[in-house]
């Protein structure tokens, strides 16, 4: 058994060696870039016709018509053509965290022991060397905010750019916000359950959601209590941890989809003055005047499924994004599905502008709204003066499946490489079979 075990190891590790791409993070570019004559989208719902973008160590300098090109020393990307983007950005996934969905539990390393964890970072476990990264990185997706799961209170979330060594390099943003996922209100029937004709669960789901309520406000109360007091005998992990919040240094993200854990949301605004983000929001629209009066913003995570309720209208889901754009709820779409790893980003934020956003207004939801829910909107999320140069060049409409097709990404002032495990499986086959 032993001689048996061993062999399947080596075995193992020799079909993981062989699977091992040989794309490397790209080195830093210190000088000047031009893009130019491409059909730029701000971000912000201005389009420029034929523009040139001037970077310069990475920052955005320029941006506009007839601005003249330094042929010294600098870099020239010519987007006849093409349409020029901001790098879409992944409001909440456990990128990096999880290899593969539902299967090997020793690529996970997403979910912590425990119920209340606030001390619980993210960045540190975030693994680099995904395989999932080059394909998202392929498909437009060029920052993500990686978080944690599990608990009441997970931990906290960080902002990764895709094209890096370790953490520390990837690290765009740190701890900027703490996730608390909310109990919920109503009983989910137990499918194994009703198959076989047994009783459900007689417990009250409202009795024990609040009594889960209330715990996480003491939490919160002796928290305050305690960053109150200016010195301590001895450091409380978990309090310290959520000192962010107190200070506004950091947000609250709060995973709920029912108006009533929605509603709880509210009061701990009310309470406790945090910035709360509603993450999933599929009864977002029921309150969006709500929302909008308590400054919540709302991270959508429901976009290609079926209605919350089966009283909703069908299409409900495609239309909700519409409905808090009118109520002045700022608004993100994110692409949560493990299925798709989460390369459906832009298509997802495709289906909105198919029913009543506009396109750009679809583009900003996991652009420009994406970095503002962050807090990053200072350094990315448009193609603005001054900010960091995250760009994407596309061959057509992003948000079109058809002719959504990046050419070149930029990072920081980088091009970075497209190549991923599924280009690479593509060329050797293509190799093989002497189709190319």
């Amino acid at each position: 058994m032993k001689n048996i075990t061993t062999l399947f190891t080596a075995i193992c590790i020799t079909l993981i060696s062989f699977a091992q791409d040989d794309v490397y993070p790209t080195q830093p570019y210190n000088g000047k870039l031009y893009i130019t004559n491409g059909t730029v989208h701000v971000g912000n719902g201005q389009v420029i016709e034929n523009a040139t973008i001037e970077v310069n160590n990475g920052k955005i300098i320029q941006v506009g018509q007839n601005i003249a090109i330094d042929q010294n020393h600098s870099k020239l990307i010519d987007a006849k053509g093409k349409q020029v983007y901001p790098g879409l950005i992944l409001a909440e996934t456990n990128l990096g965290l999880q290899e593969i969905a539902n299967g090997v539990r020793g690529s996970n390393d997403y979910q912590e022991l425990g119920d209340l964890n606030p001390n619980i970072r993210s960045i540190v476990a975030y693994n680099t060397d995904s395989k999932i990264i080059g394909t998202l990185r392929a498909n437009g997706i060029l920052l993500a905010s990686v978080t944690p799961q599990g608990g009441s209170i997970s931990g906290s979330s960080s902002v990764v750019q895709t094209d890096a060594w370790n953490w520390e390099d990837a690290a765009y943003k740190v701890d900027g916000a703490i996730h608390l996922n909310m109990p919920s209100f109503i009983n989910i029937p137990n499918r194994f359950a009703m198959y076989f004709g047994l009783p459900q669960d007689p417990s009250d789901p409202v009795k024990q959601a609040l009594e889960k309520v209330d715990q996480l406000k003491s939490f919160f109360r002796q928290a305050n209590a305690y960053l109150e007091e200016p010195t301590h005998q001895q450091t409380n992990l978990k309090f310290e941890a959520v000192r962010g919040l107190f200070d506004k240094k950091q947000k609250l993200f709060v995973h709920a989809n029912q108006v009533k854990q929605m509603l709880v949301a509210i009061d701990f605004v009310k309470e406790f003055g945090f910035d709360v983000v509603i993450v999933g929001g599929s009864e977002s629209f029921l309150i969006a005047d709500l929302l909008k009066q308590n400054h919540i913003a709302v991270i959508l995570e429901q976009m290609h499924e079926l209605p919350a309720t089966v009283d909703d209208d069908f299409d409900q889901p495609y239309k909700t994004p519409s409905q808090l754009q009118k109520a002045g709820v700022l608004f993100a779409i994110n692409d949560s599905h493990e299925e798709s790893r989460f390369r459906n980003l832009m298509f997802e934020a495709g289906t909105a502008a198919a029913y009543g956003l506009t396109k750009e207004e679809a583009l900003e939801a996991i652009t420009l709204n994406a970095a503002k829910v962050l807090g990053i909107d200072d350094r990315t999320g448009s193609i603005e003066v001054g900010k960091d140069a995250n760009i994407i060049i596309s061959e057509g409409d992003i948000l079109d499946m058809r002719s959504s097709i990046i050419s070149n990404a930029i990072i920081q002032g980088r091009e970075v490489s497209l190549q991923n495990k599924q280009t690479q499986l593509y060329e050797r086959y293509m190799h093989k079979y002497g189709l190319k």
